[in-house]
């Protein structure tokens, strides 16, 4: 990334990950919310997912799983700092739960590839799912029966929750965002930055195959 941006403060969310709730005023309209933390490969795919489903708030782009606090995005994706892409999801549990959010996390994902997601290789790109013990339960036997499911092993580890540092702003909402950078190609407003992104990387394509007519996200 060459733009420039104001760094974000570190959000670290041992507590509230532990009890498994988080305060947030987005659109899920509940008081408390809950909070599940995946990591997805790319954040702004996952974020871009998550935030189409009934009942997630403002989905948070981030960085979990690693040895430095409040780790940039150059560092993280160097290598070494063993964090993870990963995003932080605000859900009401009324309108849903956080089995359903596991089994479309899996089902958006390429759970057999243990060296990153489609063209993006490397540490921080692996796919994990960072939970409380309670969530570690659920998301357990979730993996089992999306296993059952694929016919495949399935190497997406089950980690316990971690501090969850939010990205960049400029990372923030990309997918959806007018402003513009200047890529290869010219000029383009992140959004469709993100379109051109998402189609050449091969996602949909991969988990389309994978997982056919149960991928809940191809063509996000």
């Amino acid at each position: 990334m060459t733009l420039a941006a104001d760094s974000v403060k570190p959000i670290v969310l041992a507590i509230a990950i532990a009890v498994g709730v988080f305060t947030h005023c987005g659109r899920a309209d509940a008081a408390e919310t809950r909070t599940a933390i995946f990591a997805g490969g790319c954040f702004w795919c996952v974020e871009a997912d998550f935030e189409k489903v009934d009942g997630v708030g403002d989905v948070v782009s981030g960085y979990t799983g690693g040895t430095v606090a409040d780790p940039t995005y150059k560092q993280v994706s160097r290598g070494g700092t063993g964090h993870y892409e990963a995003a932080m999801i605000p859900y009401d549990p009324d309108r849903v739960s956080y089995r359903e959010l596991v089994d479309l996390f899996f089902r958006s994902v390429d759970p057999t590839d243990a060296g990153g997601q489609f063209c993006d290789r490397g540490e921080s790109y692996r796919t994990a799912i960072f939970a409380t013990p309670e969530q570690a339960t659920v998301a357990k036997e979730a993996l089992a029966a999306a296993q059952t499911d694929l016919g495949q092993e399935i190497v997406t580890p089950v980690l316990p929750a971690q501090p969850f540092y939010p990205a960049e702003a400029y990372h923030q909402d990309y997918y959806k965002s007018g402003d513009l950078i200047l890529t290869r190609f010219g000029p383009r407003s992140k959004a469709k930055a993100y379109k051109l992104y998402r189609d050449a990387c091969g996602r949909d394509q991969r988990v389309k195959a994978l997982w056919g007519s149960s991928a809940p996200f191809v063509g996000g």
